[in-house]
């Protein structure tokens, strides 16, 4: 069985690198062992925000009052319905991606596929048994979930993002340990409907790189309604009731009915049997330039696999930068102006560089910024909380970084990842002409101070 193509991982960047490979004419043979959609369309992006979308609706019938709506007693939920609801649009949209690949003749093998090495040129897999044979080789393996060693986790029932999103009980109390995205996503949904939530991190503030300030604004908003945080907080040991931490040289338990652990994926490479095409690694992934190509010419990857950035989106821009290099589309990778959303209520998102990023360089910058209370559609939408746009100039004008928090945080920060990929200046976003009334309006408002 011979190939032009062979794809590892049938995830964000290995079905999209598929369909664009075989419409562009490559015999093409994706390998998936798990589901097509990968971990995003199966156990992480899809599934969560269809939970948080039903969160989100609770959280609005409860406080409908304020809109001049009323609902009849106190708005309550059905996990089950949730739960079913979730799994429904999973299978819709995997079906899809599966209809799109084989629509354009490409070859979907139901099998964890493993590297065994070259001949004549070639590089030979190996898939339930069988033997294949092809030209190139992009390697979408994607990542796993991070397991800590810590004192007595192996022997409680804890969940990763996998079992939560899956979980039909709503504990009294969660434990989260790992301030990130998926964390403080999962904290959003469960304190939506009525769970104690703590959230543990290890560093000073949560989210991890994201802008600081953005962070602490939410990080507020959550800790009002209830989520406990514990920063700079080390965890120690775990029993089936409670969290040990230390924080500031002292001890303290934190009530947790369940465990959520979040903090962090690996790439996947050591079960492909990348050792054996001698692969360069970089950090944690597969090293690559900037056309998706690994140290063998012929061998690219996209994804996850690379640990440069663990998103979806990322991964589907990197597989078309790998195809439109085998196919002899002029084409290269840019890191300049990819989006972080973070799905909570209310959404977070950012793009291109933080503050902290430029002080960390030396490099000077402005900052223009406004409440989100400067857009009148805003207000008209949001009569509980506010959050605010911030726009991060360089010494050259050129706009370089933007950061939101509030509703629609995730829809409006790709109008500002465009003005960083295009390179605008700040006169030059200034000639958008933005429609009104739109809680986007936000960004311009935000160029004039």
């Amino acid at each position: 069985m011979k190939y032009d193509i062979g794809i590892i991982g049938g995830g964000p960047a290995g079905y999209n690198a598929g369909e664009r490979a075989a419409a562009g004419g490559l015999k093409t043979v994706l390998f998936e062992k798990k589901e097509v959609g990968g971990v995003c369309l199966n156990e992480g992006c899809i599934p969560s925000k269809t939970l948080l979308y039903s969160a989100k609706l609770l959280d609005n019938a409860k406080g409908s009052a304020k809109y001049g709506i009323s609902v009849e007693g106190s708005p309550t939920f059905d996990l089950d319905k949730i739960i079913a609801r979730k799994n429904k649009t999973v299978k819709k949209l995997t079906m899809g991606v599966k209809m799109k690949l084989t629509s354009v003749g490409a070859t979907i093998i139901d099998s964890e596929a493993s590297i065994l090495g070259e001949e004549d040129g070639n590089i030979i897999l190996s898939a339930n048994g069988e033997r294949y044979e092809v030209k190139y080789l992009l390697l979408c393996a994607g990542s796993e979930t991070v397991i800590p060693p810590i004192k007595g986790l192996s022997d409680v029932d804890f969940w990763t993002s996998s079992e939560a999103l899956d979980n039909k009980t709503v504990p009294k109390s969660l434990a989260i340990i790992g301030g990130g995205v998926i964390g403080m996503e999962f904290a959003s949904f469960f304190n939506s409907i009525g769970v104690k939530v703590s959230v543990i991190e290890m560093m000073p503030e949560i989210l991890g790189v994201m802008d600081k300030e953005s962070s602490a604004m939410l990080r507020a908003d959550y800790a009002k309604k209830g989520v406990s945080f514990y920063l700079e907080a080390k965890v120690t040991e775990v029993n089936d009731h409670q969290v040990i931490i230390e924080k500031g040289g002292k001890t303290q338990q934190i009530e947790a009915e369940k465990i959520l652990v979040s903090v962090g994926r690996k790439p996947v490479i050591n079960t492909i049997g990348a050792d054996k095409l001698n692969l360069e690694l970089q950090g944690r992934g597969v090293k690559v330039n900037e056309y998706m190509q690994t140290s063998h010419p012929n061998v690219y990857a996209a994804g996850d696999i690379t640990g440069v950035s663990m998103l979806a989106h990322t991964a589907i821009r990197e597989g078309d930068v790998a195809i439109n290099h085998i196919i002899g589309v002029d084409d290269r990778m840019s890191y300049d102006a990819i989006p972080g959303v973070v799905y909570t209520n209310p959404e977070m998102a950012g793009v291109g560089k933080t503050e902290e990023e430029m002080k960390a360089g030396g490099l000077n910058y402005s900052v223009m910024k406004l409440p989100m209370a400067y857009s009148g559609r805003f207000v008209a939408e949001n009569e509980i909380g506010n959050g605010f746009c911030k726009l991060i100039v360089d010494e050259s004008d050129y706009i370089v970084g933007c950061h939101i928090v509030g509703n629609p945080a995730s829809e409006l920060i790709v109008t500002a990842g465009i003005a960083i990929e295009k390179k605008f200046t700040v006169e030059d976003f200034k000639r958008i002409v933005f429609p009104h009334p739109t809680v986007g309006e936000i960004i311009h408002e935000s160029l004039s101070i």
